[in-house]
């Protein structure tokens, strides 16, 4: 009995996890022409933001890029841009894995990431991001892992438990981050629990190793070595490893 069980729980990640990560990391060479090493490949603006001349209005921008080699199949990098209402300038803050991790303004806010295309997964605008601002730069302001030292590349904290972390502790940006956001699921001071402030969404965790998310904008996921797998039936989706989220915009 217990070697039918074991064989069917190897089978069930099998089919879960590792094959849509290994059929994505297939994809991602097969597309070919990624940049070999960092001093090679391109860091500047890919211009899908407005110029600030003529774009007054405050703005919040959750940003994800496929990341370099290898990783691009099956990660991607994710940081938060920032505009104040009539501001003359962005700003970017997002986590690295060398010197001190949090960084601001390293790059253009839009800039691809080891030469690809950035997306912007969440946009808000008006009023709204007006409010939100601050709560986000409180939250960054409170990361837990900004010390020289503190980035770890897997499980995390890394440039993705960043972000993630500032998505839970200002759940009214409305998302999680990327399904494909390796890191995501590390919870910071050793929880094993995380719900948001307004209890609409749980997860539950062991370091980023294995766990599971519920709530209103996780849907339902399973987590296992930092990939993700499931679906979301209030904004129509599936997760699969490397894959990321595939459905309707949230």
């Amino acid at each position: 009995m217990l070697r039918k069980f074991i064989r069917r729980i190897f089978v069930f990640i099998l089919l879960l996890f590792i094959l849509p990560a290994l059929a994505s990391q297939a994809a991602w060479q097969l597309k070919g022409n990624h940049a070999r090493s960092w001093n090679t490949a391109d860091w500047t603006s890919a211009g899908i933001f407005p110029s600030v001349v003529n774009n007054q209005e405050a703005a919040v921008y959750i940003m994800a890029a496929r990341t370099g080699r290898w990783k691009g199949g099956f990660a991607v990098h994710t940081w938060i841009v920032t505009k104040e209402k009539e501001a003359t300038s962005y700003n970017r803050y997002e986590v690295v894995g060398w010197g001190r991790p949090l960084r601001v303004n390293a790059y253009a806010p839009d800039a691809r990431w080891y030469s690809n295309e950035p997306q912007i997964i969440k946009m808000i605008k008006g009023n709204e991001a007006s409010k939100l601002i601050p709560k986000i730069e409180r939250a960054i302001a409170k990361y837990p892992h900004a010390q020289r030292g503190n980035y770890t590349l897997w499980p995390g904290p890394n440039s993705n438990s960043f972000v993630a972390y500032v998505l839970n502790e200002v759940s009214q940006i409305g998302i999680v981050a990327p399904a494909s956001a390796v890191g995501r699921d590390y919870l910071s001071k050793d929880r094993f629990v995380n719900i948001d402030p307004d209890w609409m969404n749980l997860q539950v965790t062991y370091k980023g190793y294995i766990g599971f998310a519920l709530g209103k904008r996780s849907g339902f996921e399973l987590h296992f070595i930092g990939l993700t797998a499931g679906f979301d039936i209030l904004n129509p989706a599936i997760k699969l490893p490397g894959f990321g989220r595939i459905g309707f915009a949230s």
